[in-house]
């Protein structure tokens, strides 16, 4: 039996998230709600433009706080290390 693929978040359902649901909440990109957003996020993470170094810290923090939480291993130790 096939798996069902869970559809892209929509426009709506993005809406309802909280702020710190994102990795990079003032641009409200990149939500970290389970663990396929967590993998997308860190895959997608140098796409995000107009960002400082520091909230790109703050970003990594958030994204490695929800890789633990929906046991995602992360092999980077810090967004530098990202290709």
């Amino acid at each position: 039996m096939a798996t069902k693929q869970k559809q892209a978040m929509s426009t709506a359902e993005k809406n309802d998230l909280k702020d710190s649901d994102f990795a990079f909440p003032d641009e409200r990109k990149e939500p970290l709600t389970d663990a396929r957003h967590v993998r997308n996020a860190v895959a997608r993470f140098n796409q995000v433009e107009a960002v400082s170094d520091a909230e790109r810290d703050r970003a990594w923090k958030r994204i490695t706080a929800a890789a633990k939480k929906y046991e995602v291993e992360l092999s980077e130790k810090d967004w530098r290390e990202l290709g």
